[in-house]
């Protein structure tokens, strides 16, 4: 019963187990196993050392996986060959495909695991290939397309077959690993280019990266067979409908790589974003990330930045004045007071030297002589308060030294005179009423 199946499906099933044979399979998987330990233990970290070239540092992560996938390929490789150059007895045909099969799916699923792809993906497609290579070994693929193939359904007057979904979604995944395979590739050869600044180089990665995008659409396209002209039809409508439903999508888009271009924002920038204070870490597609000094990371859309006003700390340089403000008492001595502050700022580690720090006068105020302590910084990604607080606790300390009193605000109240006491109630008075 099992022989008429397999037959009535092209899979040829051993009539006699020819132990001679299947020995000879399973040496020759022996010694592709042992040979393809030899590559991946010798020629992996090779391949290793190109990837991380090709594709960045943050590659050096999968030079395992590419010692496993030199290994594996070089597995299926032989064994495949030893397929196609000998007529093996049925039995020792099933052994080298099951073996052959296995090396596959493993080469597929560490393959796409480097491209650091969901494990699920992974082992869908790593599936797919153990089931391709074990039925070509055997005789069965033509039988399974055959039954694949009989299976559809009429779309207008096109036949779509379950054949046509399986080869399609197989498209789909290979061009998918290759567009992010040519963006990690393209995204470390432009950062490698010694003349970009890395305003330029973020750019050209994200324009790079929308080119390889949009030539990977189009040929999928050609892959899934649909015809370019039928898109004409409702592509007006469809793109009208886009157009309103991704408006903003688009706008932030567009904001983001004129942010890019004309450079007045670059990733390592400080900046001042309504209340927002922090360091620009990265230019995203619909978003600028900005952290602050807490640790908080804002998402402020690009259109944001485009039409709102914004403070650049270190637009043209890095260097930012920072006001300390400061009162004394009016009973102090005065120059010595602006001294200990001149001291008390020159003693802070990030103050620079030049331009100096200074005191100015500010005003009289109502309780206190109000100053203003001003220095300059090179950091200002480094924070503004940590510089103040150094500062102003250094002064506290030569205030206390030096007998310099930091006034609190208070009010005198003049009394003129005190409204003069109620009279008291008369004797006679209280009889009467008592009467």
């Amino acid at each position: 019963m099992m022989h008429q199946i397999a037959a009535s499906l092209g899979i040829a099933l051993p009539e006699r187990f020819d132990f001679a044979s299947a020995a000879a399979a399973l040496a020759l998987v022996a010694a592709a196993a042992l040979l393809g330990w030899a590559v991946g233990r010798w020629g992996g970290p090779h391949l290793a050392a190109l990837w991380e070239r090709r594709a960045g540092a943050r590659a050096a992560q999968v030079g395992p996986r590419l010692c496993a996938v030199s290994r594996d390929l070089t597995i299926w490789l032989l064994l495949t060959l030893a397929l196609s150059v000998y007529p093996w007895q049925p039995l020792a045909l099933f052994l080298i495909g099951l073996a052959a099969a296995a090396a596959g799916a493993l080469f597929a699923v560490n393959l796409v695991r480097a491209l650091q792809v969901s494990r699920l993906l992974a082992w869908i497609l790593g599936s797919f290939v153990f089931v391709a290579v074990l039925a070509d070994a055997v005789g069965g693929l033509a039988a399974i397309a055959k039954a694949l193939d009989g299976v559809a359904l009429m779309i207008g007057a096109r036949r779509l077959s379950l054949l046509d979904l399986v080869r399609i979604a197989v498209s789909l995944v290979v061009l998918y690993l290759g567009v992010r395979l040519l963006i990690r590739v393209a995204s470390h050869s432009i950062r490698s280019v010694t003349g970009f600044d890395p305003t330029q180089q973020l750019l050209a990665q994200k324009l790079a990266a929308v080119a390889i995008v949009i030539v990977a659409f189009f040929v999928g396209l050609q892959l899934t067979g649909i015809d370019l002209t039928t898109l004409a039809v409702f592509g007006g409508a469809f793109g009208l409908a886009i157009g309103f439903g991704l408006q903003k999508t688009v706008g932030n888009l567009f904001a983001g790589i004129i942010l890019l271009m004309d450079r007045s924002i670059k990733p390592g920038d400080v900046i001042v974003v309504g209340d927002t204070y922090g360091s620009v870490t990265k230019i995203g597609v619909r978003a600028v990330s900005v952290v602050t000094r807490d640790g908080k990371e804002h998402l402020i859309p690009n259109e944001d930045l485009m039409t709102r006003e914004v403070e650049n700390w270190s637009y043209s340089s890095s260097d930012v004045r920072v006001h300390i403000p400061v009162g004394i008492a009016y009973d102090c001595d005065l120059p010595l007071a602006q001294k200990l502050m001149i001291e008390a700022a020159e003693s802070a580690e990030r103050v620079l030297k030049a331009p100096a720090p200074r005191v100015w006068l500010r005003a009289f105020g109502e309780s206190s002589v109000d100053h203003d302590i001003l220095v300059w910084i090179a950091d200002p990604e480094a924070g503004i308060g940590n510089v103040r607080s150094e500062i102003l606790n250094r002064l506290w300390q030569l205030f206390r030294e030096h007998k310099i009193r930091v006034p609190y605000p208070q009010q005198d109240v003049h009394v003129k005179a005190w409204p003069a006491p109620p009279a008291p109630p008369s004797v006679s008075g209280d009889v009467e009423k008592r009467a």
